[in-house]
């Protein structure tokens, strides 16, 4: 298990996982908060319906179209989109608490969010990492695999993914999953040394003007 600094004494991260289907993002963001459980999921917010045995604030947030495009509208999402009919988000404050209190927070979503993320006033807490399949033949392979679509369903995942993956170079760092357990230990590394970034490290500016303080007493 990950061994993290208190979390006083650093600001959490908004990490970015994106991938196309198939790639194998939900094991290794299962893996990663099996590593570390101090990570968390966002929530995000829909205008949906919920689903039979959803539960609001566990598994979506559910707003009403009216609710929804006004916290868009007071800055409330740090990213939003409408897709198929519906509204979907990730509410601001909650990340914002999160982070202030050390924790970082996992994001599942796409480029277009991950870009809306980057220009929000928290984006320089943001690590986005993007995941590569080996080859568009064992992508193709793993959505078969799955057996859960239609050719032509799989066809259109296929499209899709080729969309999100000519987007590979608006990420920070960019893995090929060619390997699971390798790339999981490149996913800690990457993690661990982010951390360590001087915009994560809150009291670095007190402890410089400390040193400041003591070289002019020391003169």
């Amino acid at each position: 298990m990950a061994q993290t600094q208190t979390q006083t004494n650093r600001r959490g991260l908004l990490i970015i996982l994106s991938s196309p289907s198939g790639a194998g993002k939900s094991t290794l963001a299962k893996r990663l908060r099996e590593w570390d459980p101090s990570i968390s999921f966002s929530v995000s917010a829909t205008t949906r319906a919920p689903r039979p045995g959803e539960v609001d604030g566990r598994d979506y947030h559910f707003l009403s179209e009216e609710e929804f495009k006004s916290q868009v509208a007071q800055s409330g999402m740090l990213e939003h989109a409408h897709v198929f009919g519906n509204f979907y988000g990730s509410p601001k404050a909650a990340v914002q608490e999160a982070i202030d209190a050390g924790q970082d927070v996992l994001f599942d979503i796409d480029w277009q969010g991950a870009q809306q993320i980057r220009n929000s006033s928290l984006g320089q807490h943001t690590l986005s990492i993007f995941l590569l399949p080996p080859s568009i033949t064992e992508l193709h392979r793993r959505l078969n695999e799955r057996a859960q679509d239609s050719a032509e369903v799989i066809a259109k995942r296929m499209q899709k993914s080729w969309d999100e993956i000519s987007h590979w170079d608006a990420y920070d760092f960019v893995l090929i999953n060619d390997d699971l357990d390798a790339t999981e230990q490149k996913l800690r590394a990457i993690l661990t040394a982010s951390r360590l970034r001087r915009t994560q490290q809150p009291r670095l500016t007190d402890h410089v003007l400390k040193l400041h303080s003591e070289f002019e007493e020391s003169q």
